[in-house]
């Protein structure tokens, strides 16, 4: 069982190397700091990450965002071991929030032990749209790190998928194999990156 989970993280690892290789190029070519903070860079406080932890888990987007995954799961009757109706909806709804959870609290607690900030910083409506889109995609792979700069955020590159082949350990028969969590590692990102448009172009509060 150990080999089997080693070589399903080790072709993650290999699928993933080009996001690996783009954002060390990227930041090794200085391109990273795309998100001038008007104010200054303050690093993130214990209080911070509980608080970033508890949003991205349980925050008002993630649990829509639950509730439109485990309806779109019921209605397609996948995984078929929690059935289509309301108690497998509630199935669905639970697994995926584990998954975010054991995500989220990875990624936090990897990131606090050499000081990568998960959170995104926005550029605002003085920014032409184009740079803020490009905001949105770039910090999907990179953070800040302690002095307030950018560099690849290896604790999410490495959380959002070992989360997920973690999951299989718990997840029904159907969808516990590599195919599916290398699915879902590609869907978290892309979550990430959808959560991150939500920050960049939310109203912001007056």
């Amino acid at each position: 069982m150990r080999s089997y989970f080693a070589k399903v993280f080790s072709a993650a690892l290999i699928l993933l190397s080009p996001v690996f290789a783009l954002a060390q190029s990227a930041a090794d070519r200085g391109e990273l700091t795309v998100a001038p903070a008007k104010a200054p860079y303050k690093p993130m406080t214990f209080r911070d990450r509980m608080d970033w932890t508890v949003r991205s888990t349980v925050g008002t987007e993630s649990l829509l965002a639950g509730t439109l995954s485990a309806g779109f799961g019921t209605a397609l009757d996948r995984p078929k071991e929690y059935g289509p109706h309301w108690e497998g909806f509630a199935e669905r709804y639970g697994m995926r929030l584990t998954g975010v959870a054991t995500s989220n609290v990875m990624e936090s607690t990897l990131g606090a032990v050499w000081g990568e900030d998960p959170r995104y910083f926005r550029l605002g409506g003085g920014s032409t749209f184009g740079a803020r889109m490009k905001n949105v995609v770039r910090t999907t792979f990179v953070a800040r790190n302690r002095d307030g700069g950018y560099q690849p955020a290896y604790a999410r590159l490495i959380a959002v998928p070992a989360s997920n082949f973690l999951s299989n350990t718990w997840r029904a028969d159907s969808e516990a194999n590599a195919h599916d969590a290398l699915l879902r590692t590609l869907l978290g990102f892309a979550g990430h990156m959808t959560r991150n448009a939500y920050d960049e172009f939310r109203p912001s509060k007056k």
